[in-house]
């Protein structure tokens, strides 16, 4: 059996080599995996499960939900999708949900990262400070 590292080192470049033009692409992806399956190497199963470790969390970073009170106009959604993938590349896929209890403001999760600018926020953080 393979030892952990040497599983982890070859998951990694697997995942590398699934990449284009710094996307993840999904092709690639299915037909590493389908050659692991057939080919059955000696320790495949802890490196498939390394590399869809890699490709779940490579998931979640190009992940952004935006909560807004309200419907956002489509010009905003626009806006806000442009400028999500400004800072985080073009791969991020941005998605749109409604929260009133929000109140207002916009919530965005990106990945791991969160931006609060919502009024429930800023109001709880005030009755906090009483």
């Amino acid at each position: 059996m393979k030892t952990s590292k040497l599983a982890q080192r070859e998951a990694r470049q697997l995942f590398r080599s699934c990449h284009f033009a710094g996307v993840l692409d999904e092709n690639r992806i299915r037909r590493t995996v389908a050659l692991l399956l057939a080919q059955k190497s000696r320790g495949y199963m802890e490196v498939l499960t390394r590399l869809h470790r890699l490709v779940k969390l490579d998931l979640e970073q190009r992940a952004a939900r935006v909560e807004s009170p309200a419907p956002l106009p489509a010009d905003l959604q626009t806006d806000v999708a442009r400028r999500i993938r400004t800072v985080y590349g073009p791969g991020v896929d941005v998605s749109f949900a409604e929260n009133p209890a929000l109140v207002g403001g916009l919530k965005i999760r990106v990945g791991s990262d969160l931006y609060d600018g919502s009024v429930k926020t800023k109001l709880e953080g005030l009755a906090a400070s009483f």
